[in-house]
């Protein structure tokens, strides 16, 4: 049970997206599709400030699912895409020998974000956890199911299997995890800003009004605290 009580960190995670295409997110219904972008692209954002390195898979890309999602291959420009036939992405051997490499590092945490939840992110996970020690972290508001049946009762077979349901923006604190580590703040500051909703408004707030922050310029035009400056 000691590996439950380790955080995620830079250094001891990898990260897996799923089959984020298109056609795969058509059939998503356990969470509004526009919401589970944003979050897969602040996920991934959050996995290149902190250099975890990613490994992404597609199915049946030009036969029915469609290309990865373009904001998420902004992220990772030029990164590899591993095109599979299966459902299970582990009975590919190109995904576990991906993953493999980046274990070797000690990154035995796998971060998955992936569609669908009941289908390819629980056989991948169970099917991983049976070949090897590897841990599986599935991040729940990065991941759909056909129905919010489906994803439940998936995420809850694989937690009795032993696999950490985790959110995307929990991974990307985790990361963080002391606001001194300058090195990431800004960046990290930034995705929050972008992605996070209540949080990035109440942190775009904070800067403004609490902390006084230099007015910003956008097209010509001073907007901030005091526009009228």
């Amino acid at each position: 049970m000691s590996k439950y009580l380790e955080v995620l960190t830079p250094q001891n995670s990898q990260i897996i997206f799923i089959d984020q295409q298109p056609q795969m997110a058509f059939g998503v219904q356990s969470i509004d599709r526009q919401v589970l972008k944003n979050n897969v692209v602040g996920l991934a954002k959050a996995a290149k400030v902190f250099d975890i390195p990613a490994t992404i898979t597609t199915v049946e890309t030009e036969s029915f699912s469609g290309f990865t999602y373009p904001e998420l291959l902004a992220v990772f420009p030029d990164h590899p895409i591993l095109e599979r036939t299966s459902m299970n992405s582990w009975d590919d051997q190109n995904v576990r020998d991906a993953l493999a490499a980046h274990a070797a590092q000690g990154r035995k945490k796998i971060v998955v974000s992936g569609l669908w939840t009941e289908v390819c992110n629980t056989t991948f996970a169970l099917s991983c956890l049976h070949d090897t020690d590897y841990e599986i972290y599935m991040v729940t508001d990065a991941s759909g199911g056909t129905s919010v049946d489906a994803h439940k009762y998936a995420i809850d077979r694989m937690v009795q299997a032993g696999i950490v349901p985790v959110t995307w923006q929990q991974v990307l604190l985790e990361w963080q995890r002391d606001w001194a580590r300058r090195d990431s703040y800004d960046a990290v500051m930034g995705i929050v800003k972008e992605h996070s909703g209540a949080y990035g408004m109440g942190v775009d707030y904070a800067y403004t009004m609490v902390h006084k922050a230099p007015e910003r310029v956008k097209h010509g035009e001073r907007i901030g605290p005091n526009p009228a400056k």
